[in-house]
This record gives C-alpha cells, sequence and structure tokens, in this order.
C-alpha cells in the first residue's frame, strides 16, 4: 500500500513563533480510528490522543509511539519532586524556539505562561529570541537547554555550575536536560514530518 501524500498548507500557516492554540498537518496519511487494533490503542496511551493528526501519524508504529508517550507524560507530569511544572515547560520551549519549531513552541510556551504566569517573559523568548534576559533563573534554564539542543556535547560543567548557583537542585537540573533533551528529538521527528496551520 503507498501512502497518501497530503498537499502542504505553505501558503497560510504561521510563520512566527506564537503562544496561540495553532494546528498542525501531517505530510503522511495518519491512521483513521477505524484502522486502529488493540495494539494501536495501547500505543496511544490515552485514547483522546485518537483525535490528533499526530499522534494518529505515529501510531503507524505503536511500540514507539507508546514508549515516547510514556517518556513525554514523565518528563512533564511527574512534578511531585525535582523542577516546577512551569520550568520544564520553559525548558521545552527554549529548545523549540531554538529549533524552529512553531508548533511545539507554542504548545510548551502557552504552558509555561499558564503554570508561571510570566506571560510577557514568555513571550519575550518566542519574539526576541534565546537571548533575551527573563532573569538569571530562567536564563540560566534556557541557555542550558539551547546548548543541549544545539548538539550534546555543547552542555557541560559550565552549564550544570550555572544552573546550580541560581539555585537548582541535581534533580532538578536533570529535569531540565529531560526537557530539552526529548523536546530536540520531537522537535526534529514533527518538522519532518509535517508543518502548523493558523490558529484554531
Amino acid at each position: 500500500m503507498t501512502d497518501t501524500v497530503i498537499e502542504p498548507a505553505v501558503e497560510n500557516g504561521p510563520n512566527v513563533f506564537t503562544q496561540d492554540n495553532i494546528g498542525w498537518t501531517p505530510w503522511l496519511e495518519p491512521l483513521q480510528e477505524s484502522d486502529l487494533t488493540e495494539r494501536h490503542w495501547a500505543g496511544l496511551v490515552d485514547a483522546a490522543r485518537s483525535k490528533s493528526t499526530y499522534f494518529m501519524l505515529l501510531a503507524r508504529d505503536p511500540g514507539i509511539l507508546e514508549a515516547r508517550t510514556r517518556t513525554d507524560k514523565d518528563i512533564f507530569y511527574n512534578t511531585v519532586d525535582g523542577l516546577p511544572r512551569p520550568e520544564r515547560e520553559l525548558a521545552a520551549a527554549a529548545a523549540s524556539r531554538y529549533n524552529g519549531c512553531i508548533f511545539c513552541a507554542s504548545v510548551h510556551a502557552r504552558f509555561a505562561s499558564h503554570f508561571s504566569k510570566r506571560t510577557e517573559d514568555v513571550q519575550r523568548l518566542l519574539d526576541d529570541g534565546i537571548t533575551t534576559d527573563l532573569g538569571e533563573r530562567w536564563n540560566a534554564i534556557v541557555e542550558a537547554s539551547v546548548a543541549l539542543t544545539a548538539t550534546p556535547i555543547a552542555f557541560g560543567r559550565a552549564h550544570v555550575a550555572r544552573l546550580k548557583a541560581v539555585g537548582l537542585s541535581s534533580e532538578e537540573i536533570s529535569d531540565v536536560i529531560h526537557g530539552a533533551a526529548f523536546f530536540n528529538w520531537a522537535n526534529r521527528l514533527m518538522l519532518t514530518l509535517g508543518e502548523p496551520l493558523p490558529a484554531t
């Protein structure tokens, strides 16, 4: 069976970073709910994800999708210990901003704003880029996230020392690394599979 290629929507797609709730369209045909087996449903982890074209595309390999989703949920929702949720989202937003993933940046910037109540600061990260001044703690998180995103070897002891200097524990530093590293990978996957759509 040959996959159907969906025509790109470049003409009306967003071309600036935003906190708006934008859409995303794949370049390959995602599965339909009628195609899903029990293994596919298990791979989705949450049945509600069947409403997402992105997850329905990734469901073509349910084993990898399940591992991806459980990793994502553990990084961002398991906040009993470690880094507060807003700063986990900040790490992901910084990685996405650096990588140029408009869709992922919109999602994680929106969450960072929601949980931190620092909407204007988050918007400045989107508008002005990764070197904008967000205060020492957030600057350290952004710098570390971007270094890791650029190339893992660029992240080093100086970044860890700066994160410790602004008050992060070893567990919190680990969360910065996990959030940035996961979304560095997730951005690159999403950027190769489709493109963002205008705000809904």
